[in-house]
């Protein structure tokens, strides 16, 4: 027969649950559970954010450990450069021989792995304007004959500038003012309002000559970027209209001329670099052009899904509207560039 033994007295009897944790005898002889200890949580170095995975949720920073030396930092930043999740080589690859991927991807919501569309067209285009200023392209100047104004020659210089200082060498005997004011003499401007712009083009010709060092060529490659500002909103209003049905937005539009121009300061950028160093390669620019031909067509077929024949047809109207557009922005900008000397 099974007795069962009173509590002490003073002592409550507690059942005891299943499960529950086991109890420790207290200093006081009573029993006490015991709580399981929880680990405190890692926060984020950046934002102060609890960090349960590889990166912070709040604000998106990598969870590592604090680079105490040379090497440590070696590492993580070779990992930055050449890790297959980099961004950087995933949109480069895209751009360079994907027509079409990246604005495909943007517009299909799948954008974590690539560079945001806009700040990869501003770095790809002050990188080509900076190549450019650094190269010094050559011009191609027409010389024309003064006494038989039919009679031109092309003459090759480095910059703009070199062909206006062979035209204005000083005579002997001649000041800065006599020289500037001699080689402007003839530079008049008959067309809409010339009233208000004439006196501008005789003072740009003649801060031009007097400074002999203000080179027309950085004023506007300076200059445009911003234009470019303009083309591309243009360009995009010519696709609105070729492609008003099925409809699309009018970013989707202006998204694939951001991508495809980044694509064409980066092209142009290599092909700088390398004119540089090898001067003579027979067919580059032939190929570079048929190749700029071939991306915008294939980047049209994939953003927009149509056949072939649609999307040449679309494409010749497009180089008609471009060749226009860019046609006025170089001569507004060329104007601008020499009013502003």
């Amino acid at each position: 027969m099974n007795t069962a033994v009173p509590p002490a007295p003073g002592a409550s009897a507690a059942p005891k649950l299943e499960g529950s944790a086991p109890a420790v005898p207290a200093a006081s002889g009573a029993a006490v559970p015991t709580t399981p200890t929880a680990t405190s949580p890692v926060l984020c170095e950046n934002c102060g954010a609890p960090v349960r995975g590889r990166y912070c949720s709040a604000c998106g920073q990598r969870l590592e450990p604090p680079v105490h030396s040379l090497w440590h930092f070696t590492r993580v930043a070779t990992e930055d450069l050449t890790h297959a999740d980099s961004r950087l080589w995933a949109t480069l690859t895209a751009l360079l021989f994907k027509p079409g991927r990246l604005t495909r991807e943007f517009l299909a919501g799948r954008r974590a792995r690539y560079l945001p569309p806009v700040r990869l067209y501003l770095v790809l285009s002050v990188l080509f304007f900076l190549i450019a200023s650094a190269v010094h392209t050559r011009f191609t100047v027409l010389a024309f004959d003064a006494d038989n104004p039919s009679h031109r020659k092309p003459l090759p210089a480095n910059t703009v500038n070199d062909a206006v200082a062979g035209v204005a060498t000083p005579r002997p005997g001649e000041t800065t003012e006599q020289r500037a004011a001699r080689v402007c003499a003839g530079a008049n401007y008959n067309g809409p309002w010339a009233s208000t712009l004439r006196p501008q083009f005789q003072r740009a010709c003649r801060n031009s000559i007097i400074d002999n060092g203000r080179d027309l060529q950085d004023a506007f490659l300076h200059n445009v970027p911003r234009a470019m500002f303009i083309f591309l909103p243009l360009l995009a209003g010519v696709m609105m209209l070729m492609y008003w049905r099925p409809r699309h937005y009018y970013v989707e539009h202006l998204l694939l001329f951001v991508h495809n121009h980044a694509f064409v300061f980066m092209v142009a950028s290599l092909a700088l670099l390398l004119g540089k160093f090898v001067p003579h390669v027979p067919g580059l620019d032939l190929a570079i052009f048929l190749y700029f031909a071939w991306y915008m067509y294939r980047s049209m077929r994939v953003v927009y899904q149509q056949g072939r024949l649609l999307t040449s047809s679309k494409l010749a109207l497009l180089a008609f509207f471009y060749l226009v557009f860019a046609s006025l922005l170089l001569a507004v900008t060329s104007v601008y560039s020499a009013l502003m000397l």
